[in-house]
């Protein structure tokens, strides 16, 4: 489904400060993987995102998706496969459109626009139905303004708004950082099940060492720019939790 061939991102080629994010880096990612990537700050884990994601160009190598060379994709064109959840609950969401106006907008993300009849009874069921998934009560308050919910909420909602539509490849960019434990907790088990229930292809950074041993069939640890480490899902189910500790 995901195919890099030797990547590599510089920034500000040239200067004094040229900074190699990126150095060399090959992964191919089968179709239904979930893969978590971990690393410390500056290890390039963001990078390998926004380079997947069409929201930077690699220096060097090819970004294949879904055996089409998307290295010259714009980011926007690469949503026909690519959904993406941010750190930031705030990112994924239209603050001042209401819940239900939110979730049309994400029903339509790859399709084209036309002036029709958007929000209906049946897609306000199917809604409610989805919403009454996460157990937050949210599914009566969908006419609320989506920037009065907390962060949380938010982010649970755009889950499930990444689902909206078809995609193929969900992208989770520290979806817990901001959240409180029992947030967290609520959003990647909702990450994981509609993972499993979509047959998504999925990468998961996390700094949580914890959700890096529970999720996930493949581990990935980054360093300086390289894949140190590439644990496919035996390696990984025979890994202990203090082994992923030692490592840092």
């Amino acid at each position: 489904m995901i195919e890099l061939q030797h990547i590599i991102k510089v920034f500000n080629r040239g200067q004094v400060n040229e900074v190699t994010a990126l150095s060399d880096i090959s992964l191919t990612i089968q179709k239904g993987e979930f893969v978590v990537v971990i690393g410390s700050n500056g290890s390039g884990k963001s990078t390998l995102f926004n380079i997947i994601a069409g929201a930077e160009t690699p220096t060097n190598g090819h970004v294949i998706i879904d055996n089409k060379d998307v290295t010259k994709l714009a980011e926007y064109k690469r949503s026909q496969w690519i959904a993406r959840v941010f750190q930031n609950p705030l990112s994924g969401t239209a603050p001042e459109l209401s819940i239900i106006d939110n979730f049309r907008l994400a029903a339509l993300r790859t399709t084209q626009k036309k002036l029709v009849i958007g929000v209906n009874d049946a897609f306000k069921k199917t809604v409610r139905d989805k919403i009454a998934t996460l157990g937050m009560g949210l599914e009566n308050k969908i006419e609320q303004q989506m920037g009065s919910l907390s962060g949380g909420q938010r982010q649970a909602l755009t889950l499930l708004m990444s689902v909206m539509d078809k995609t193929d490849i969900l992208l989770l960019d520290e979806p817990t950082a901001a959240l409180d434990p029992r947030s967290a907790n609520t959003i990647l088990q909702t990450a994981d099940k509609l993972i499993k229930e979509y047959k998504l292809t999925a990468i998961l950074i996390t700094h949580n060492l914890k959700d890096a041993y529970q999720y996930g069939n493949r581990l990935v640890q980054m360093n300086e720019g390289k894949v140190l480490r590439d644990l496919d899902t035996a390696k990984k189910a025979a890994l202990k939790q203090q082994d992923l500790f030692e490592w840092f």
